[in-house]
Parts: C-alpha cells; sequence; structure tokens
C-alpha cells in the first residue's frame, strides 16, 4: 500500500459561504491495485478544510498561494510507506498530534487545532470499535492535515514518524535504559545510554466488527496522551447504541462496571439511552510478550496475541470464577500450554467436575450440548494443551472482563471469529499470574497498573509495587501520593506515577 498526493488546479469550490479558488492537495490510498478515497466528510466538521464532489481537498493557504511542485514531491514523499507498514499509522497520527499540541499551534490557530482533533478522535473511536478500515482513513486524514499544517507553518518542525514507536522530541525526557512492561523488564534509568527500543507495531486487532459508530457531530472530544508500544487502550468516549447495558458496555470495552459508574456519575440501575456518551480508560500495560503466540494475564482479564514479535491484537476475556468450595475450584490455572485444536460450531461435552456439581445442586445433569444457541462454547472454540481449558466464544458477552467461567477463557462472539481464524494450530502461550505491573515508557513517563488479588496468589499489591519501585531504582522520578492512590483504588488502569 502507498499512499500519494495529487492535485488539482482552477476549480470552483464553495465551503462555509465563501467561493475558494487555487490550488488543492487531495490524498489516495493505493492498496492492492485498488485507489480508495478519503472519507466523505462535510466542512461543518472540518474547519479550514473543503470538501467537493466527496473528495477531501487541502486548499493551498493565502499566504503561500500555490504551493511549488518541489515542496508537493516532498510532501508526498512523507507519506509513502511499504506494504505491511500501514499498522504504524495509529502511532504517526498519536504522536503528530502530540507533537502539534506541544508546539503551541492550539493557541495560535484554535479551530484548525480543533478540526485536527476532532479528526484523530473519530479515528480513535474506530480504533477502539475494531473498525480498522474506517480507523485507517481517518488516522491518514489527521497525519494529512498535520503535515500540511506543517508545510504552511515553518516554526512547526515535523514530528518524527514512528515505526518504533519513539520521536525525536522524546529526547527531552529522561530516558529510560531498557524496556520494562512488568516486572521482568527492568525499567529504563535516565543515567544509562538506551539500546535500541523494539520495532513493536501498535496493536492491530482483527476484522471482527462491533455496532459503537458515532456520527461526526459526535465525534469523541477525549484525548490520550500516552503514546507508547508498552500499553493497549486509551482514555476515550463510547457512544451507546440500541440494546447496549452497562454490563454489556462494560464487557465490549474492558473495564468494570464499577469505572463506568464512577467516570460517568451514573445511577447504578439506571438504564442507557442511544447516543449516550461514556467516557472510559482501558489503558493496561502490555505483561509480557512472545515472538509468536498468547499470553493470557488472569488479573488484568485480557489476551494478548504476538506474531513476529508484535502485539497483534487485545482482547478482553472472562477467566475462571476462583475456588467456591474444597471441592470445586474453578480457577483457571496458569502455565504454558500450545493450541491443539479448533472447532466452529463445537459439541461441548460436559467436563465430570461441572456434572458432579449439577448434581449437587439437583439440576438435571447433562452430558454433552450439541451446536446451536444453547450451547455455551458459542461458535467457535480453540483447544489448548491444558486438561479441560478452552478459549472459546460464549452466549453470554456480558460475562466478557469478569471472573465468570469454571475455568475457560472466554472472548466476545463478536471478536472471537477473527482471533479464531487468525490462530494456528501450535501456536504456544502462557497463562500469567501478574496483579501489579510497571512500565516506563519511551518518553519516560512511570506507568504502575494494579489490580484486585481475585485469586490470592499474589503478594501484597503496595510490597510488589515499592519492591519494583525499588528494584529498578525509580524511587526519585516518581510521586510518591499517586504511588499510594493506585495502590489503594487497584483499579486495574495504568497509570502515570511520575514527578
Amino acid at each position: 500500500m502507498r499512499r500519494v498526493f495529487r492535485s488539482e488546479r482552477g476549480q470552483k469550490v464553495h465551503g462555509r459561504g465563501e467561493e475558494v479558488f487555487g490550488t488543492f492537495y487531495l490524498l489516495y490510498i493505493e492498496r492492492g491495485g485498488h485507489t480508495l478515497q478519503p472519507p466523505n466528510l462535510t466542512v461543518a466538521n472540518l474547519p479550514g478544510y473543503i470538501v467537493h464532489k466527496g473528495l477531501m481537498k487541502f486548499p493551498a493557504l493565502p499566504r503561500i498561494s500555490v504551493m511549488g511542485a518541489s515542496r508537493l514531491v516532498s510532501l508526498a514523499a512523507l507519506f509513502l510507506i511499504t506494504p505491511g507498514a500501514w499498522a504504524n499509522t495509529r502511532q504517526d497520527a498519536r504522536l503528530a498530534v502530540s507533537h502539534l499540541r506541544a508546539s503551541g499551534f492550539g493557541r495560535q490557530m484554535p479551530d484548525e487545532m480543533k478540526s485536527v482533533d476532532a479528526t484523530f478522535s473519530l479515528a480513535e473511536h474506530h480504533y477502539q470499535m475494531h473498525e480498522l478500515d474506517m480507523a485507517e482513513r481517518y488516522y491518514l486524514l489527521t497525519l494529512q492535515k498535520v503535515r500540511v499544517i506543517q508545510e504552511t507553518q515553518p516554526a512547526i518542525p515535523p514530528a518524527e514518524a514512528t515505526g518504533s514507536g519513539q520521536s525525536r522530541n522524546a529526547s527531552a525526557a529522561p530516558e529510560p535504559a531498557s524496556q520494562p512492561e512488568a516486572a521482568p523488564s527492568p525499567p529504563q534509568v535516565a543515567a544509562v545510554p538506551p539500546p535500541p527500543l523494539p520495532d513493536t507495531t501498535p496493536e492491530q486487532t482483527m476484522a471482527s466488527r462491533e455496532p459503537a459508530v458515532p456520527t461526526q457531530d459526535d465525534a469523541p472530544t477525549v484525548h490520550d496522551d500516552f503514546v507508547s508500544a508498552k500499553v493497549v487502550g486509551s482514555a476515550n468516549v463510547y457512544t451507546v447504541v440500541k440494546g447496549d447495558t452497562l454490563r454489556l458496555v462494560a464487557a465490549k470495552l474492558g473495564v468494570s462496571r464499577q469505572h463506568l459508574i464512577a467516570a460517568n456519575k451514573l445511577e447504578a440501575k439506571a438504564p442507557l439511552k442511544t447516543g449516550q456518551r461514556l467516557k472510559y480508560n482501558n489503558r493496561k500495560i502490555i505483561p509480557q510478550r512472545m515472538k509468536d503466540g498468547i499470553v493470557v494475564n488472569i488479573p488484568d482479564r485480557t489476551l494478548y496475541y504476538f506474531r513476529q514479535g508484535k502485539l497483534v491484537t487485545s482482547l478482553p476475556v472472562a477467566v475462571g470464577t476462583g475456588k467456591k468450595s474444597d471441592k470445586f475450584d474453578w480457577q483457571t490455572p496458569v502455565g504454558k500450554f500450545k493450541v491443539t485444536g479448533k472447532q466452529k460450531d463445537p459439541t461441548w461435552h460436559v467436563p465430570a467436575s461441572i456434572r458432579s456439581e449439577m448434581e449437587e445442586e439437583g439440576r438435571e445433569v447433562i452430558t454433552s450440548i450439541p451446536p446451536g444457541p444453547g450451547n455455551p462454547l458459542g461458535r467457535y472454540a480453540i483447544k489448548t494443551s491444558i486438561p479441560g481449558i478452552l478459549i472459546h466464544s460464549t452466549t453470554k458477552p456480558w460475562s466478557i472482563y469478569g471472573f465468570a467461567s469454571h475455568g475457560c477463557i472466554r472472548v466476545s462472539p463478536l471478536r472471537m471469529e477473527g482471533f479464531f481464524n487468525e490462530v494456528k494450530v501450535n501456536t504456544p502461550g502462557e497463562i500469567i499470574y501478574k496483579p501489579v505491573k510497571m512500565a516506563v515508557t519511551e518518553q519516560g513517563r512511570i506507568l504502575l497498573e494494579v489490580h484486585q488479588d481475585v485469586y490470592k496468589k499474589g503478594g501484597k499489591p503496595d510490597v510488589e509495587a515499592w519492591n519494583l519501585i525499588r528494584k529498578y531504582r525509580l524511587s526519585e522520578r516518581i510521586d510518591r501520593d499517586k504511588v499510594e492512590a493506585v495502590i489503594r483504588q487497584r483499579s486495574g488502569i495504568a497509570e502515570d506515577i511520575s514527578l
């Protein structure tokens, strides 16, 4: 895929009550022999830009009249990318917007900054909803706007395109000496020169679809300034669609119901309204990496899938409920595994332990359930080498991001099909238990994430957190009050504890 500018000249274009003449620069996306056009937006949504015949057009600003051919070539060159590199577009857009804000441009040109922010927010929303084609288009449009601004505003140097997730202007911040994503990898220390950062692609979620799509007038306005290959998720806004409940929205986003109630000051029993906007934060530290394979961290109820050393997707999941009694223990076990089989429309052969529970509770004892709407495995099941443990879809999508299963790992039916199609037999994996995670971003910001220790397998969270801080020599770089607040709240959100 490549991104190419073309120009058109002398067209009469109407926008916001004005007639505009001049040279216009259009971004076309060429992929697989097909040419894709930018999103069909309206002038009202994008102050300072013009739409003509459904194409996004960027007018040459009056101060430069007509952009020279050499400038056009150099600007187009900024958008040329090699096949397979499109996954870095999100990281590039986040860095570009962050750099533009830091430059003070928003104070000089508030309307243009607002337009960039609105476009980027739309991209983030589509990304969170796993609508990758639309997200890609809006990230490209964000980059296009920023680059045009940089070309026409000499005082604003362009931000470095990432690929590795690090910008040049980040060097002003304390630089880490290594790459912690959790305890095993020590955080970077300013006094030690950093090694090259891994070429980590921000997560590319599968081509599954979720239904929440805001209109452009409803564009989210929450921005997350964290730009790091060491975290997933972000602070953003979700727009409620028909059929949503608080539990279902929390499951989609990978947050707790209590988080949504507190963040939006909701009444716990009040129904949601279609179009209602809910703030959320599902930012998490990647706990452990693999070259190829699956990592499931039980406390953060998240599955991380890696391919060729890069994070491909992260999925909120449901895990085992825990120990019900001395006889029935439904905790999801930890340990390494391999994918041993895949089955579409599986039959559920009820394990003996669950049949025993049915009998003890006076329920009808069922030995198997055929494929269909009553099968708790849903339409897709992935068998692992850990006895009795499947990664499967579910008929209870609201249970996702909870401790709700008999030990298996449940995935939302909206996400499971794409994951099922991607994962191959013999893929390795590991289920881990890390309720306390720490990371230092490429810009030197220190993050701490603390979860509830539901299985009572972790140490005391305050002891673990302070041990990590001391181990990686971060005591002089953290705010102790922030650390204590994160430990006390145990919200499961990666929070900034930097001074």
